[in-house]
């Protein structure tokens, strides 16, 4: 099927352009140079993948979830550090880097090969894109797409193949999966334009398909969910408005049907087998959780996330006088969730500009305390939607309190990941990792920030060889493990 939309340029798209503009360039480095000091405790690999366009797209691009998948990796030991970059290499970057151009166009346009060029598997399919996220499992390395089938990683970040696992999970399974650091278990859902809509299952420690896919009662429509959060007892699923409407992508208009009047549930799913519990609310859209917890007080969880009026893809964020959903301003936001009143509570913890929340992962399910998100300062022009120049540490023990910040003065900042001191347990015993890029020279670096002082910022910034796009997650891999 190959369906064409309005004449496609990619130089009118903000992702494909400047600091997000794609690299082509795979390099591998020793010894990257360090100004600081790298600590010695640093012992892993930090890795990143987000939406890097082998070749200039066609038909369309929607940001984040069009692009093919790379990998930036950084190993780190005894103060050193080494890099490489790769493509994942998927069967249609293969087919497209055989070709010389692309041969898919963008999700919105369905444009999609005919059987003379790519062979008859490959003809009329959509195209795989792990391209948002990467997650260690039971041994396997997996680079994650927008829920759809993983492909896992070999230890230098070579393709090894599409992740089934053992067949369990023929369709794939969500960007954000989250892991257990109690259990080992790993939850991860899938959600499809058609039934079942929504399925949610469980990896035991050893990569074993404990549960699933299991649908979700009471979702009898596609929509888009591109994150989840774990308690100790749930599998925490936000269902925000965002339905699919393929018929008017076939027909130029936009794949996504933003719906207000509907708002949003909250589904809590009992990790032991029992009735989904359901909460609503007012509309709102969340990109991204923070973490989430069962909730002290009652039967429910509390969540933490990152808020915003609606859902906007591919173009400049909802405006922040957006009022399509009363009281779902933009910012750091909780939500108690009671399936009892069947109600949410929502509190706008910090209205600022922020988004790609984290936490110490091995607090997931569990409280958490420090919060670390990209943030828009407001003092540097010129950022692009999706851009951040500062950082923010929030203690959610002291919700009133002022976070901490450092700004990056002409740095553009990514995700920050927490890389633990080895055998220590606080949450601010460690570093945050996170990519930067220099406005003025469009040189990259690896940034190390220690958590006991992050405003007082990088002990470390480690040069790599080439430019890492803006966006989207990374991971830090500790050796031992």
């Amino acid at each position: 099927m190959t369906t064409h939309r309005a004449a496609f340029d990619p130089t009118r798209v903000a992702q494909l352009s400047g600091r997000f503009a794609p690299v082509t360039e795979e390099v591998d480095a020793v010894d990257l140079e360090v100004t600081g000091t790298l600590p010695d405790s640093l012992d892993g690999l930090y890795l990143r993948n987000g939406p890097n366009p082998r070749f200039t797209p066609i038909g369309s691009f929607l940001y984040p979830l069009d692009g093919d998948g790379m990998l930036h990796g950084v190993w780190m030991s005894e103060g050193r550090a080494r890099y490489r970059n790769c493509f994942v290499r998927t069967p249609g970057v293969l087919a497209e880097e055989k070709a010389g151009h692309a041969l898919w166009g963008g999700l919105e346009s369905m444009v999609m090969p005919t059987a003379d060029q790519v062979g008859p598997d490959l003809a009329g399919t959509f195209k795989d894109l792990p391209d948002i996220n990467v997650v260690r499992h039971a041994g396997r390395l997996l680079a994650l797409a927008e829920s759809a089938c993983p492909f896992r990683i070999g230890p230098g970040l070579e393709t090894v193949g599409k992740e089934t696992f053992d067949g369990a999970l023929p369709a794939g399974i969500t960007a954000h999966p989250k892991v257990d650091p109690v259990t080992g278990e790993m939850a991860v859902f899938h959600y499809d334009v058609e039934p079942p809509w929504l399925t949610w299952s469980l990896i035991d420690r050893t990569g074993r398909v404990t549960v699933g896919p299991t649908p979700v009662p009471g979702v009898d429509e596609p929509l888009m969910i591109h994150d989840m959060a774990l308690t100790a007892r749930y599998v925490v699923l936000v269902l925000a408005p965002a339905f699919f409407d393929l018929t008017a992508a076939l027909h130029g208009g936009s794949l996504i049907d933003w719906r207000p009047e509907s708002g949003t549930r909250i589904a809590l799913v009992p990790r032991d087998g029992g009735p989904v519990r359901w909460a609503a609310g007012e509309a709102f859209w969340m990109w991204h959780t923070v973490n989430a917890y069962d909730d002290p007080a009652g039967p429910g969880a509390v969540l933490d996330y990152v808020q915003w009026p609606r859902l906007g893809l591919g173009g400049p964020p909802a405006p922040d006088g957006d009022r399509s959903a009363p009281g779902a301003q933009r910012g750091l936001a909780r939500a108690v969730v009671d399936p009892v009143t069947g109600r949410i509570a929502r509190t706008l913890l910090d209205d600022a500009k922020v988004e790609f929340p984290r936490v110490d992962e091995r607090r997931i399910g569990r409280r958490h305390r420090r919060i670390a998100v990209a943030a828009v300062s407001g003092d540097a022009d010129g950022l692009l939607p999706g851009e951040f120049d500062s950082v923010r540490w929030y203690d959610a023990d002291r919700p009133d309190a002022p976070p901490a910040v450092w700004r990056g003065e002409n740095l553009s900042l990514g995700e920050p990941s927490f890389a633990a001191e080895p055998g220590r347990d606080g949450e601010d015993e460690g570093y945050w990792l996170m990519f930067a890029t220099d406005r003025a020279d469009g040189g990259s670096s690896l940034l190390v920030i220690p958590a006991q002082d992050p405003a007082s910022g990088p002990v470390a910034r480690l040069r790599v060889p080439v430019r890492v796009p803006l966006g989207l997650h990374g991971v830090w891999l500790p050796t031992q493990e």
